[in-house]
């Protein structure tokens, strides 16, 4: 009687091979079965080996992998354990009638993991008859082919929403248009003519550099996707916002056979959004910017001075006895200073300096690229032209406190500074810049009183 072996199992070390070796079996046919298991353990393919009612023999790496069970847990069961439920009776039907014809079958069916999760194979099944042509086993080959399904779908959902308000553009692997659709004509205003056999670089707007456009042909290439906003020009040579989205469409080998861009215009989404940020970054009262804005922008220049260096100052000033103006004229009157009193500062401000309602009557200015002697000057020129303002129903002057950054500060010690050095002016008498910055403040101050009092 011929001594026969078993296959061994996928985890098998080398010494299971030894053993097949010196059972005397030929080392050239042992080493040959080596190759082809190694081959088939480590192929990309799915692989599985059954006996003729379909129960699981052998299994590679990969089926593992594909189905999240162990290969305990697969040996000795059949297919029903990875069955969905969701692929057609008829498919099974004509599977088995075209494998018991001694065919090859094959086909598609949607399956489940372990963990429950569908996806989709295209399998091969082939059977292997004995000498006298009878089917002793089955092998199977798989192939996960979830990712190109999603993408078939894909393009079925695209086509259907084709021509709803969504731009729609597919274009060629070479970037090359070969059609848009009407919401595309409408908010480009090219008609299809003017566009097929183009590259949408046609509708580059200028306002994008070269990384942006790395980074999204980056994610297509990584991803198979990128969306985001990007400023486009029409056919009128006006600059607008989208919000694109553009997908990779691969074919069965994974090679770029399309890209599907959608985008809709966002300008007026924009205008609103602006909108909003202006209205929350300003005070209602007197059109100046709020708190939370001259927060924001004075740690911004603070963070800027530490990585490039410069000059700034920070102002902090208020309305000397504002409280005896509500007290004695009403509060409409007392709104109509502070909004009076904006607009005069304002006037002599750059586009680069930044005023805000502080609170109550109090204001801070954030003057960027500005040197002492510049800081000292404004001051004394603001606190001037209020004082010789006419405001409504009541002449006001401001006291005003002055600082200028140095290395180390944070935005914190800024306006402590600011506020030690306006205490001083209202404790000097009011209507005055008092400035202070640091180890040099005795000296400086006295620099401020002069220039202020000459």
């Amino acid at each position: 009687m011929t001594q026969q072996h078993e296959f061994p199992a996928g985890d098998a070390s080398p010494d299971a091979w030894d053993q097949i070796d010196a059972s005397g079996s030929p080392g050239t046919l042992v080493q040959s079965l080596k190759h082809f298991y190694t081959a088939v353990e480590h192929s990309p393919m799915a692989t599985a080996i059954t006996d003729p009612s379909g129960r699981l023999l052998y299994v590679n790496h990969r089926f593992v992998d594909i189905t999240g069970y162990s290969r305990d847990e697969l040996i000795g069961q059949t297919s029903s354990l990875i069955k969905s439920g969701k692929t057609s009776p008829e498919t099974y039907r004509q599977l088995w009638q075209t494998l018991k014809a001694g065919n090859i079958w094959r086909g598609e069916m949607l399956n489940r993991r372990k963990c429950g999760e569908e996806y989709w194979e295209y399998e091969v099944i082939t059977p292997i008859k004995d000498e006298h042509d009878k089917v002793i086993s089955f092998i199977t080959v798989k192939e996960d082919i979830s990712e190109r399904k999603r993408q078939e779908e894909e393009l079925r959902l695209l086509a259907t929403a084709f021509e709803t308000g969504q731009a729609t553009l597919i274009a060629n692997a070479e970037m090359r248009i070969e059609r848009v659709n009407q919401a595309f004509v409408n908010i480009t205003g090219y008609t299809a003519d003017e566009v097929v056999g183009h590259t949408p670089r046609m509708f580059k707007s200028g306002r994008h550099d070269a990384s942006f456009y790395a980074g999204l042909w980056q994610s297509l290439t990584v991803k198979g996707h990128w969306q985001g906003e990007i400023w486009n020009r029409n056919k009128r040579g006006e600059i607008y916002p989208v919000w694109q989205s553009i997908t990779a469409v691969k074919g069965e080998n994974g090679e770029v056979r399309h890209y599907v861009s959608v985008f809709h215009n966002i300008a007026e989404r924009k205008q609103v959004e602006q909108a909003l940020v202006h209205e929350a970054s300003r005070d209602h009262l007197t059109g100046a910017a709020n708190r939370r804005a001259f927060d924001r922008a004075l740690i911004t220049a603070v963070r800027l001075a530490e990585k490039e260096g410069g000059e700034f100052a920070v102002m902090l000033f208020d309305i000397d006895h504002f409280k005896a103006v509500n007290d004695t004229h009403g509060h409409d009157v007392g709104d109509a200073v502070l909004f009076a009193l904006t607009d005069c500062v304002q006037r002599r401000l750059r586009k680069t300096d930044l005023l805000a309602r502080w609170g109550g009557e109090e204001f801070t200015l954030l003057l960027s690229g500005t040197p002492l002697n510049g800081a000292l000057q404004l001051a004394e020129r603001l606190r001037s032209d209020v004082a010789g303002a006419e405001l409504p129903g009541a002449a006001v002057t401001i006291s005003i406190g002055l600082t200028l950054y140095q290395p180390g500060d944070t935005a914190r010690d800024l306006l402590m500074r600011a506020d030690r050095a306006l205490y001083r002016a209202k404790q000097g008498g009011r209507n005055r810049v008092e400035l202070i910055t640091g180890e040099r403040s005795t000296a400086l101050v006295a620099v401020a009183n002069d220039r202020v009092e000459a």
